[in-house]
C-alpha cells in the first residue's frame, strides 16, 4: 500500500464537557466518557482522554484495551483518502468521485456479464445497528445479490443456532450481566473472560463457585473452583457426561423438565452411554471431577452455564452448545430467575449485527429470509416487491472459499472485517481474495486485507460517529460522536448511499443520517423476534435500560423491553424449550505421526481479534509484541525448541512462525497461538476448513500441527515434534 500524504489533517474536535460512548471492542460494551486533553501536535490532531463511568457491565472498571482505545484515533497511518490500485498495481490517492465512480462502473460491469449473485458483500460484528442494516439493504436491493455474510459467522453462530432450536430465538445473554454477581454456581465452557473482557470478572468473582471447562489452564481457570481440562476437541462427550451424572445421581430437576420442555427421552438416550469412566477415557476428565461439577451446580439456588468460542468453533459446534443447554434445562435453569444459559458474545455489535440484515439467511428483526411472512413485511417497509429480495446466499467462508471461481463471485466489497487474517485456512483465503476482479474494502486502517484491494475507502471509528449497539444481554447502546472525524474520510451510511444512486437507486431510500436508518429499522423489526420498533434515540438518550425484544404499543403503555426472557414460558409456540439429540464425533482432523499435537487459538488481554486495531497501539503492542506457542516443557524438549526460541508450527495447510512460550499448566499434546497476528505469525494459516453442518461455524479450535525449531535441523540437531 502507498504511503499516505503528507500534508496535516486539521486537529480532531473535541468537545467541551465529556461525553458519555461506550468502548470500541468486546460485547461488554463497556461505559466511558471522552474528553478533550488539550491542543495536539501529531497528525491526527488533539488527544482524547478516557474514563469509565458506572455503566452496569463495567461498574467504573476497563481493561487495557478500554484504557487505550483512544490513541487509535491518533494512529499514524489512519485512511484519509480513498486509494485506487493503479496499472504500476500500487494503491495511489483518489478522489470520492473518481473512487465511488470507478467502483459502481466495475460493479455493473460484473452484474451484467455474470449476474448479480457474481457481487458479493462480507460485514463485521462491530458495524452498528444502523450500518448492519443499511448494508443488507444495499446488498439485497442495490446490488440485487444474495451474497452476503459477516464475520460474526466465526464467533457465535453455533450458539445463536443451538439458542433458537432450544428456546425459540436466540440472544446472547437473556438476563443482564448484573444478575451473575447473585450466583451461587456458574460453569464456564470454553471462555476466558478474564483476558478476553476483565470487566465482566466484576460479576463472575462474586459467585460463590466456578466451574471453567478449557484445555488451558487460563487466567480465568486460574480463579475457579474446579477447572476441568478435557482434550481439545471433546467437549461435546463431556457435556453428555455431566447429564449423564446429573441424571443417574438424581441430581436433574424432574419438575421443570416435565412442565417447561419437551424432547428429554431422546437427549438423554444418547448421553445414557456417556458414563463418567467412558467419558474420562474419551476426554481425560477424571469421574471424580465431572461428578462434582454437576454437584456444584445441581447444589446452587443460583446456577448459570455459559458457553464460548472454545465449545463452538468446531464442526460439531452447535451439537456441543446444544449439549449443555440440555445440561442446563435438565437441571432447571433457563427460565428461572437468578438463573439460566448464556453465550459470552464475542464481538462489540455481535448481537446487533446478526439480528438486522448482513447475515446470508436473515432479514432485519432476526427475521428468516426464507419466510415468504417475513418478505413480505420487509418488503413493504423498503418499497419494493417480496419477489425482489433474493433468498438466502452462501455462509462466510463459503463465500470467501467461493470467491474468483466458476460459478463463485467475481466482486467482493468488505465492511469491518479483515479475513486475511481472521478467516481459516488463512492462505487459501488470501488467494480467493487475490483472484477476485474488483476487491472494495472500507476501513480507517490498512488492514492486511485493504492491502490486497483494488479500492480502499476511509471511513469513520467508533468516537467520530452516532448509531446504536446490542451488547452481549441484549442491551440497546447509544454510540455518540465525540470528535469530528479527518478531512476525506466519511461515513459508512454515506458511502452506501453514494454506491446505491450510482447504481440506479433512489437516494431517499438510503438515509445517510443514523437516526432515520434507525426509524426504517424499527419498522422493519417490527413483530420480529428481535423486535426493536418500541425502542428510539429518545429513550436511549433519557437513559433508559432498553433490551430487546421492545415492542411498540401504540395503543397503551409504553413497553419496558425484556431485560430477563423465558420466564413466562419459551419462545416456541407451546412455550416449552426443547431437547436436542445430540451424540459425540471427533473432529474432522485428529493428530497423527506427521502431526502429533493439538493446535487450539484464541485471544490475548492485550489484543482483540484480527488485531488490525490493538497493533496499532503502542501500549498493547508491548504487552503482546508478536506471535507466541504456548507448549508444554516436556513437549518443547521433545520438538527441540526452548523458551523464546523462534519455531515452526505446521499443519497440512501452512505454517506460523511463533516465540515459544514454556506454560507448564498445558496439556502435553497441545499448543496454544494467538490470531491477532499478521503475516506468518497468522495462526488461521493452520486453521481448516470443516464447517459445522448447522450453523457453518468453522473449525478453528482443533488443528493437527507438529513444533520444531525455525530453519529446522539448525538448532541442537532436533528433527522436531
Amino acid at each position: 500500500m502507498s504511503e499516505q500524504p503528507s500534508g496535516r489533517s486539521a486537529p480532531l474536535a473535541a468537545p467541551q464537557a465529556p461525553v458519555a460512548t461506550h468502548c470500541p471492542y468486546c460485547a461488554l460494551q463497556c461505559g466511558t466518557r471522552l474528553s478533550p486533553a488539550g491542543p495536539g501536535d501529531g497528525p491526527a490532531g488533539a488527544p482524547v482522554t478516557v474514563e469509565p463511568d458506572a455503566f452496569p457491565v463495567n461498574q467504573g472498571g476497563l481493561c487495557q484495551k478500554g484504557w487505550t482505545a483512544p490513541t487509535l484515533l491518533r494512529a499514524p497511518d489512519r485512511l484519509r483518502t480513498p486509494l485506487l490500485r493503479n496499472g504500476a498495481g500500487r494503491l495511489v490517492p483518489a478522489s470520492w468521485p473518481d473512487a465511488l465512480d470507478s467502483v459502481a462502473s466495475r460493479l455493473r460491469e460484473i452484474r451484467a456479464a455474470h449476474g448479480p449473485d457474481a457481487v458479493a458483500v462480507l460485514g463485521g460484528g462491530g458495524l452498528t445497528n444502523e450500518k448492519a442494516y443499511l448494508l443488507g439493504k444495499f446488498a439485497r436491493l442495490a446490488l440485487g445479490t444474495s451474497q452476503i455474510d459477516y464475520n460474526g459467522r466465526f464467533c457465535m453462530s453455533s450458539a445463536a443456532t443451538a439458542g433458537t432450536a432450544a428456546f425459540g430465538l436466540d440472544r446472547g445473554l437473556p438476563f443482564p450481566v448484573t444478575d451473575l454477581a447473585e450466583a451461587d454456581a456458574v460453569l464456564l465452557a470454553g471462555a476466558n473472560p478474564a483476558e478476553t473482557m476483565p470487566p465482566l470478572m466484576r460479576h463472575l468473582g462474586r459467585a460463590k463457585a466456578t466451574i471453567v471447562i478449557d484445555p488451558r489452564r487460563t487466567p480465568t481457570a486460574e480463579r475457579a473452583t474446579l477447572h476441568l481440562s478435557p482434550a481439545p476437541g471433546t467437549d461435546l462427550a463431556l457435556a453428555l457426561g455431566l447429564l449423564h451424572i446429573a441424571v443417574t445421581e438424581g441430581l436433574y430437576d424432574r419438575d421443570a423438565v416435565e412442565r417447561r420442555t419437551v424432547g428429554f427421552e431422546g437427549a438423554w438416550g444418547h448421553a445414557a452411554a456417556w458414563w463418567p469412566e467412558r467419558v474420562e477415557r474419551v476426554t481425560g476428565v477424571p469421574a471424580s471431577r465431572q461428578a462434582e461439577a454437576v454437584r456444584i451446580l445441581a447444589g446452587a439456588r443460583r446456577a448459570y452455564v455459559l458457553t464460548g468460542r472454545g465449545a463452538e468453533q468446531h464442526s460439531n459446534g452447535t451439537d456441543t452448545v446444544a449439549a449443555f443447554v440440555n445440561l442446563a434445562l435438565a437441571l432447571g435453569l433457563p427460565g428461572r430467575a437468578g438463573s439460566g444459559y448464556g453465550c459470552l458474545t464475542g464481538q462489540g455489535n455481535g448481537q446487533g449485527g446478526r439480528e438486522h440484515g448482513q447475515k446470508a439467511d436473515q432479514l432485519p428483526g432476526y427475521r428468516s429470509i426464507t419466510d415468504p411472512r417475513a418478505r413480505e413485511h420487509v418488503a413493504r417497509v423498503w418499497g419494493v416487491a417480496p419477489e425482489r429480495l433474493p433468498g438466502p446466499g452462501r455462509s462466510a467462508f463459503e463465500l470467501l472459499d467461493a470467491l474468483g471461481t466458476d460459478g463463485g463471485p467475481r466482486a467482493l466489497l468488505v465492511f469491518g472485517s479483515n479475513p486475511v487474517v481472521s478467516a481459516p485456512d488463512a492462505a487459501r483465503v488470501t488467494r480467493r481474495l487475490s483472484a477476485l476482479d474488483l476487491l472494495v474494502v472500507a476501513d480507517f486502517v490498512p488492514s492486511e486485507t485493504a492491502r490486497l484491494a483494488h479500492v480502499v475507502l476511509p471511513v469513520l471509528q467508533w468516537a467520530e460517529e452516532e448509531g446504536t449497539l446490542t451488547n452481549l444481554e441484549g442491551r440497546v447502546l447509544r454510540r455518540r460522536r465525540a470528535v469530528s472525524p479527518p478531512p476525506g474520510a466519511r461515513g459508512d451510511l454515506r458511502v452506501l448511499r453514494e454506491l446505491a444512486v450510482r447504481l440506479g437507486e433512489p437516494a431517499d431510500r438510503y438515509p445517510e443520517e443514523p437516526r432515520l436508518v434507525f426509524e426504517e429499522l424499527r419498522r422493519a423489526s417490527r413483530g420480529g423476534r428481535a423486535d426493536y420498533s418500541g425502542i428510539t434515540y429518545e429513550r436511549l438518550d433519557a437513559g433508559e435500560a432498553l433490551y430487546w425484544p421492545c415492542p411498540q404499543n401504540p395503543d397503551g403503555p409504553t413497553h419496558p423491553g425484556t431485560p430477563r426472557m423465558f420466564l413466562d414460558g419459551f419462545a416456541h409456540p407451546d412455550g416449552r424449550a426443547r431437547f436436542q439429540e445430540v451424540d459425540h464425533r471427533e473432529p474432522a482432523e485428529t493428530p497423527d505421526d506427521r502431526f502429533p499435537l493439538w493446535a487450539t487459538t484464541g485471544r490475548l488481554l492485550a489484543q482483540y481479534q484480527s488485531g488490525s486495531q490493538t497493533r496499532r497501539v503502542p501500549d498493547l503492542m508491548r504487552a503482546a509484541p508478536g506471535p507466541t506457542v504456548e507448549i508444554h516443557p516436556d513437549t518443547a524438549a521433545r520438538a527441540g525448541v526452548a523458551e523464546g526460541d523462534l519455531a515452526w508450527v505446521r499443519s497440512a495447510r501452512g505454517r506460523v512462525t511463533a516465540r515459544v512460550r514454556m506454560v507448564p499448566t498445558l496439556r502435553a499434546d497441545t499448543v496454544f497461538l494467538p490470531f491477532h497476528f499478521p503475516d506468518d505469525g497468522r495462526a488461521n494459516l493452520l486453521t481448516g476448513t470443516a464447517l459445522d453442518p448447522r450453523s457453518k461455524m468453522p473449525e478453528f479450535k482443533v488443528s493437527a500441527v507438529r513444533v520444531e525449531p525455525a530453519g529446522r535441523g539448525t538448532a541442537r540437531g532436533a528433527t522436531g515434534l
